[in-house]
């Protein structure tokens, strides 16, 4: 045992020494998240406590601040403690959560929807559950798909996973009508793909589903709540969400709280249920986080100038960038993706954004991104003000290397 140890720890110091090396290694920065206050946080910086401006939180909406949302919680937790005491199986299952799966079912105008503790639960599990269901299956996988997504594909271990090219229906359809015919097939894709902020081409990957006699499943986390009329996603705002057959969505971006989901058919919700070990040996959501993303769904149903503002904010961002001539990669999301192109200098970017000019933006590098593609991720809120994108700008035109980088048009 003290060999395995020994030789682990080696292997741990070599692995972290390389990372240290090519600038990949991962820092967590200490910031404090504000109530009311978004999107300030307090950073607590080897000088000292300092407040910054975030402009990469997946809280898209600042629904994490809501008054609402955060009076649900306190409420919840009042009547019902602070744990949910266990699994649903061995606890039973809180009104707040029935209420809860009822109203993103409703959302996606599905007749069920099953709750996870997390939207990486969420893709592993249900992903993994279906693919075992049926001897032979085949799964499309888009080139550009979730780490979530694929660790439910690779769970299945009897299912072939295909990847296609990101976004090409050329090579999706001729991957499709290489499979066999009688191959149970599931064609597995994103709606906002987080790191390059484009949309997939929804209703055309449904048509082929429908031609190649295949499944949908669509992951809907960095849509849902920003887009269409209720917020449902792109799949509401392009009017195909019935033609999906299962939608993935999270409850800790566009909702502001935690947990992710599954909706779709009530039989196949059920029998996901039944089956899926993340939803049956995991304890449930505590009443508070329930509570909050239940008030926080019900709030954005019926508030469309949130969205509205967060397209406009994003719409204001973008158009400053360009205007300042700086690299960003050109996407019709909420997503700005601003490239650099190298993994330590995107690191040194980031840090200098922060320390000089108290300005948090993530470095993205590999293997989230390909080698080479490296950048920051920004996402302007209905919270980020004209002063604070103008701002924004002119902390990029004195940290970003002097250098064109080649980019494709709008």
């Amino acid at each position: 045992m003290m060999q395995t140890r020994a030789t682990l720890l080696a292997h741990a110091r070599d692995t972290l020494g390389a990372l240290r090396r090519e600038g990949r290694y991962r820092e967590f920065a200490h910031l404090e998240k504000l109530a009311g206050r978004f999107p300030v946080y307090r950073w607590h910086a080897p000088a000292g406590l300092r407040e910054v401006t975030v402009w990469s939180s997946n809280d898209y909406l600042g629904m994490g601040s809501h008054p609402a949302v955060l009076a649900a919680a306190t409420r919840a937790i009042a009547e019902h403690g602070a744990g949910a005491g266990g699994t649903r199986n061995i606890s039973g299952t809180s009104p707040l959560i029935v209420a809860l799966e009822a109203e993103l079912a409703s959302l996606h105008g599905k007749s069920g929807a099953l709750l996870f503790g997390s939207g990486y639960m969420a893709n592993q599990a249900a992903l993994s559950a279906v693919l075992e269901a049926l001897p032979g299956f085949w799964v499309f996988s888009d080139a550009k798909n979730h780490a979530s997504m694929i660790a439910g594909m690779r769970g299945a271990k009897a299912a072939k996973r295909v990847i296609w090219t990101h976004n090409d229906l050329a090579d999706l359809e001729a991957k499709l009508a290489a499979a066999p015919p009688e191959a149970p097939k599931l064609i597995a894709f994103e709606s906002v793909y987080s790191m390059d902020g484009d949309i997939a081409p929804i209703a055309a990957i449904c048509d082929l589903a429908e031609r190649y006699g295949a499944m949908t499943y669509l992951d809907e986390v960095h849509a849902v709540g920003l887009y269409g009329e209720t917020g449902g996603g792109i799949s509401e705002r392009d009017a195909v969400a019935h033609r999906v057959d299962l939608i993935e969505g999270t409850l800790a971006k566009g909702f502001g709280v935690l947990g992710g989901y599954v909706a779709g058919e009530a039989e196949l919700v059920d029998f996901i249920r039944s089956v899926a070990g993340g939803l049956i040996f995991t304890t449930a959501l505590p009443p508070a986080v329930a509570g909050a993303a239940l008030e926080s769904v019900r709030v954005l149903k019926r508030d469309p100038a949130r969205r509205a503002a967060l397209a406009e904010r994003a719409a204001a961002l973008k158009a400053a960038l360009d205007a300042a001539g700086l690299p960003r990669i050109p996407g019709p999301s909420h997503i700005v993706p601003v490239m650099v192109g190298e993994a330590e200098l995107c690191r040194q970017v980031a840090r200098r954004l922060l320390e000089e000019h108290a300005l948090y933006a993530t470095p993205i590098n590999y293997p989230t991104v390909p080698r080479g593609t490296e950048r920051l991720r920004l996402c302007a809120t209905p919270f980020h003000t004209d002063a604070m994108i103008a701002e924004l700008v002119e902390a990029l035109k004195a940290v970003l290397p002097k250098r064109s980088v080649p980019l494709a048009a709008e």
